[in-house]
Order: C-alpha cells, then structure tokens, then sequence
C-alpha cells in the first residue's frame, strides 16, 4: 500500500509528494525544490529509505510545481507525465520565474501524456487520475482508493480552493471539478494538497466556505 512523504519547498512553500510502496518503489509528484539544498533534501531521503524512484508526475504545471522537474528527470532517468492542457503552462513557466525573480531551468524532456479514466501504477499500487480543471486548464488530482488519499494539487485546501487568476483558470470550473470529482469520494478520504496542511474530504464539505 502507499504511503505519502511532503516536503514543503521553494519560497512559495509549496508541497512535494513522495509516493512508496513496500518494495522500495516510489513516484515524486509536484517536484517543487528550488534550491540546491531543497534537491539535496529530496534526494537523500531517497536515499537513505533506498526507494527506486520510477515516476515523475505534475498535477499542474505553474512554476512552483516544477522548478524540480528537471533535476528530478534527470538524476533518475525519468519521463514527465502529465495532462496535455498543461503543456502551455509549462512552457510559460520560465517566463513566470522571471517575473517573480525566480530564475530556474525548466524541464525540455520527452513528456508523456495522460488522461482522466486511466491509471497510473506504482508495482501493484493504482492511482486514478481525476481529471479538476480550473487552477489551470488540465490539472488533475490523484486518488488511491486503497490507501485512501487523494494529492489534490491545487485544486482544494484546507478550507479553501485554488486561485482562479492565473491565465486558464475559471471558478465555475473548478467548482463544478471539485463538486463532480473530489466531493465524490468517500469523507474520509485524506486530501493532500498543493500548499498547507493536509484535510479531509468530508471536513471540506462541513466547512469549505467556497462550497457551500
């Protein structure tokens, strides 16, 4: 069964997620390590758990999400995949690092694509890929219904939800993708989101203000 792993990185304090199983087999969603000492971190608790890294997935692909990629990919021969509306954020995201006076080299590698409906598979784990659109045009969660988690990215927090500011997003979209997607799933399903603490699905439904 998986078991999930966060490191909080980058000025924006974004969480990064270590998927593993029980025969040292692990994914990396949402590489956000920025500094030289962030990669160094995710790297040795690699290492010293003596995990096989062997997936590199984005829920979305704002700059905060992916100023890893590249580094991840490389240290451990690995593919991106991610959800092809996603492709023009990322290629943006340089640009969007300058902005915000976050220079970094962004990942140029053969991407894979995915869609809602398939799976991805760690070993004999599954995660299904939740198509939540809204934050960003192809944002996708991943859910584990044998664990009983759900990596959200940005789609839903803790008592809150994604921006919808950003180029792409719509809050009737979003809504609509966590109402039909993520309410959808049983309450105690644990959220694991883009930034913050984890929560659940059903507290989200109590007490999110945006949903009501």
């Amino acid at each position: 069964m998986l078991k999930v792993k966060c490191f909080q990185f980058n000025p924006i304090q974004e969480n990064t997620y270590l998927l593993y199983n029980e025969f040292n087999e692990c994914l990396v969603i949402d590489p956000g390590c920025y500094f030289d000492a962030e990669k160094d971190t995710l790297a040795a608790w690699i290492s010293d758990h003596k995990l096989l890294p062997k997936l590199l997935l984005n829920t979305h692909c704002h700059l905060d999400h992916v100023f890893g990629n590249a580094f991840v990919a490389q240290k451990y021969d690995l593919l991106l995949q991610m959800h092809k509306l996603e492709k023009p954020v990322l290629d943006f995201a340089p640009t969007s690092g300058l902005m915000y006076d976050m220079p970094f080299d962004n990942y140029t590698g053969e991407i894979k694509y995915f869609a809602e409906g398939t799976k991805i598979l760690l070993g004999k784990d599954e995660l299904d890929i939740l198509f939540t659109p809204g934050h960003s045009p192809g944002s996708v969660s991943f859910y584990s219904k044998e664990a009983g988690f759900v990596i959200s990215g940005d789609a839903l927090f803790q008592r809150s939800i994604g921006r919808t500011d950003l180029p792409g997003g719509n809050l009737d979209q979003l809504i609509n993708a966590i109402k039909t997607k993520l309410f959808t799933l049983p309450d105690n399903t644990v959220v694991y989101s883009g930034h913050g603490a984890p929560t659940t699905i059903g507290e989200e439904k109590k007490g999110n203000p945006f949903l009501q």
